[in-house]
């Protein structure tokens, strides 16, 4: 039997549906519970003005603006959705109206933009088309559809390999001089914590930064293989419960660590999956055995996400400097808490001629927090530039006026820099995967 021979038989071995059945259960009982914490807390007002410009992703640039209304209604769906593919009911079409709902969520405005909630897309995503509900559910119970019992061992297995990515990545991506030699952020941000009660004045020596950066990044390079071996996995899992505790208690990350540290319990046997759901009913030898028909088309599909995952955390070598600086491919690649940056962006109108028109007001079109975010991200100043072209054209009936950008950065305690050409007409530009010109590379001294 050649080695892809035994690939595929072992990706398609057989093992307990238990593991998937669990995963249903906290992932979807998390995400509901964050969507109503979301709710709950008023955030949609503040961050989906309906008459205020929303930045876009590149490629991304049809989903359309939703409104505080709106968003409140895609929330309440989401809810009922979650809800129902926690419980296994309708969950086919719940799955798929949950991500839908999501992904307008995630891709509406650019700047709300989380690494955790890429991966909560992606998770969705591959819900959508495993048999989560063909076990312990309200699917099976009431509208009697073929139960299972056994499932493919690549269905389990596909996510724990999404859940390395994140890691590994992000282990990678701190293996810069930021991180393991200036010890950034941590340098900045753990002093800020150093009025806590007793593990205050430890976090403010110097030698803490040092080392959370490089256990940081030991922990993000070695928790999946540990994870994937079943001597050291219960050890691994204190240590994913350790680091994710912590790190949430430091840091205001939002639901990240109890992400990670709900989804990393699908690394754990099938069998203590069951024995543990047999405590609340679950059957684990009631159904039948999933088997795979078209293997051909599977296989297919499984390496086009995993090259997709693959390639873009790795997009970023393509551009020359500091990614953490002009930030291209920077997003959807698990660059986790590596940058401490803050920026101030002017914007000058002139006309076709090149006279100085004024500054623009930016409080007029942006929130704060828009505003903020913007000012540190180059192709958010360019979207800017493009809708304030658009804008001041059509207020004050003036044509071919040029939007130029002084913009000044300052990233993991450096003094500040330019960003960007202040000479170039920003409303011109074309967004593109290609390298931007115009944006200024960082100067180290």
């Amino acid at each position: 039997m050649s080695r892809i021979q035994k690939l595929s038989s072992y990706l398609r071995s057989d093992v307990s549906i238990a593991p998937l059945v669990s995963f249903r259960i906290l992932f979807y009982g998390l995400f509901l519970f964050g969507a109503c914490r979301f709710l709950d807390s008023g955030w949609i007002y503040e961050l989906y003005l309906d008459n205020e410009f929303y930045f876009k992703f590149y490629g991304l640039e049809w989903v359309p603006n939703i409104g505080s209304k709106a968003m409140t209604f895609i929330y309440l769906i989401m809810i009922v959705s979650s809800l129902f593919c926690m419980l296994g009911l309708f969950y086919r079409a719940s799955s798929i109206v949950t991500f839908i709902a999501f992904f307008f969520y995630e891709f509406t405005d650019a700047t709300n933009y989380l690494n955790h909630y890429y991966l909560v897309l992606l998770l969705l995503f591959l819900l959508i088309f495993s048999p989560a509900n063909r076990a312990f559910s309200l699917d099976v119970r009431f509208w009697k559809i073929k139960s299972y019992s056994r499932i493919p061992r690549y269905m389990i297995l596909l996510i724990q390999v999404q859940l390395a990515m994140v890691y590994f990545f992000a282990g990678l991506a701190k293996l810069n001089t930021d991180w393991m030699v200036n010890f950034m952020p941590m340098a900045v941000w753990l002093p800020a914590k150093g009025d806590l009660p007793l593990i205050g004045p430890i976090l403010a020596k110097p030698i803490t930064a040092a080392i959370f950066s490089y256990g940081g990044a030991f922990y993000d390079l070695s928790i999946a293989f540990f994870l994937f071996f079943k001597r050291t996995r219960f050890v691994a899992y204190l240590f994913v419960l350790a680091f994710h505790l912590m790190v949430g208690l430091l840091f205001n990350i939002g639901l990240f660590p109890y992400i990670m540290i709900l989804s990393t319990t699908i690394f754990f046997s099938d069998e203590l999956h069951a024995k543990i759901l047999s405590k609340i009913g679950f059957n684990p030898n009631k159904g039948s055995t999933f088997i795979v028909n078209r293997v051909a088309p599977l296989y297919a599909a499984l390496s086009l996400f995993l090259f997709v995952q693959l390639i873009l955390p790795l997009r970023s070598l393509a551009y020359p400097g500091s990614v953490l600086w002009h930030e291209q491919g920077y997003r959807f690649s698990w660059r986790v808490m590596l940058i401490e940056k803050t920026g101030v962006a002017t914007f000058k109108v002139y006309d076709k001629d090149d006279v100085f028109l004024g500054e623009v007001d930016n409080s007029k079109y942006l929130s704060p927090y828009k505003e903020k975010q913007m000012a540190i991200q180059p192709d958010f100043i360019m979207q800017y530039a493009k809708y304030l072209k658009e804008q001041l054209e059509e207020e004050y009936k003036i044509k071919n006026i040029k939007i130029k950008c002084d913009c000044f950065a300052a990233l993991n305690g450096r003094a500040s820099q330019r960003l960007v050409d202040p000479d170039i007409d920003l409303s011109k530009q074309i967004d593109s995967w290609s390298a931007k010109s115009w944006i200024v590379q960082l100067k180290d001294k």
